[in-house]
């Protein structure tokens, strides 16, 4: 476990018996392509995908996103990338060319694909700008160089890694509500240290990547590594409720922490020996306030991929 995944003081609980949300039915594409004059088109949103670019073209394709050349066929379709597009998986570039590829033909076909701002990316960022520069990290010297090949930094990736790949993850936002849905990335609450309204979280995190001070891009991907802050049977709604008073929506959906690892299944993101988990779909928790929608695929899970609201 390297820096900003371990939560020491957070014990594991076990498996809640709350039923995990089964994936919604394959869209008939006549409805994704020709829905009423005017009307948005019907909402998706995909979990973690860390480098894992081949499941992210089948799982797209199962919900009839893109073709089987991996164009966009979704018409005026809305699509929301909730991060973490690199590191773990073989592919992180490949990941990020793609998300920005549909991002065009969907805006030309009158639907759109965007993304938002993961752990991830403030990890990668960091380390293609700040390097071995040390950082205030609170647990000793550390660097974003260290960190990010402790969390999966592929090498390849960083080769690849271009500006323009740069500018584009700098520039994502941080949250967004869509059909009463706060989406965002980490299951924290440490967006209300940016801000209280998503505009106000958005600006305040371009504008942290902007100033390109190692100590405070530091300081923004730690706080977006916390996790668990809803899973605590108590606790949890209340930390929902008060980023939805604060940002709006009626239920908050997340990636960040793997199913498996939320539920208490395995110890760690690098759970990969301790058998492979089952998800089959969304985990819908805090008195059904929260979706998690990182499947694990890092972790011999899944890649999600689902249309909201879910059934």
């Amino acid at each position: 476990m390297g820096p900003g995944h371990t939560l020491p003081d957070t014990p594991l609980v076990p498996p809640q018996d709350r039923p995990t949300v089964e994936l919604t039915p394959v869209p008939d594409p006549e409805r994704a392509q020709a829905p009423e004059s005017g009307a948005p088109g019907p909402l998706y949103v995909v979990g973690d995908v860390h480098g894992y670019l081949d499941e992210l073209r089948e799982a797209l394709a199962a919900q009839g996103l893109i073709d089987a050349k991996g164009n966009w066929s979704a018409g005026n379709a809305r699509l929301w990338f909730l991060g973490d597009f690199t590191d773990r998986g073989p592919d992180g570039i490949g990941v990020i060319d793609l998300v920005m590829q549909l991002s065009a033909e969907a805006a030309a076909a009158g639907g759109y694909c965007k993304a938002l701002m993961g752990n991830h990316e403030l990890l990668l960022i960091g380390a293609k700008r700040f390097g071995d520069t040390p950082v205030n990290s609170g647990a000793g010297t550390a660097s974003f160089q260290a960190a990010w090949l402790l969390n999966g930094g592929q090498r390849t990736d960083m080769e690849r890694l271009e500006d323009h790949h740069l500018q584009w993850m700098s520039r994502l936002d941080a949250m967004t509500e869509e059909d009463g849905h706060l989406l965002v990335h980490s299951d924290t609450t440490a967006y209300l240290e940016y801000g209280d309204s998503i505009e106000a979280v958005n600006d305040a995190v371009t504008e942290t990547l902007q100033r390109s001070d190692a100590d405070e891009c530091w300081d923004l991907f730690r706080k977006f590594t916390k996790r668990f802050a809803f899973r605590d049977e108590d606790a949890g709604p209340l930390a929902v409720r008060e980023l939805l008073d604060t940002y709006g929506g009626q239920r908050i959906v997340h990636g960040h922490s793997p199913i498996p690892y939320l539920l208490g299944e395995v110890g760690s993101e690098e759970g990969e020996d301790e058998g492979a988990p089952t998800v089959e779909g969304p985990h819908v928790y805090a008195d059904n306030l929260a979706v998690a929608m990182d499947g694990g695929v890092t972790m011999a899970g899944k890649l999600l991929v689902v249309q909201l609201p879910l059934n």
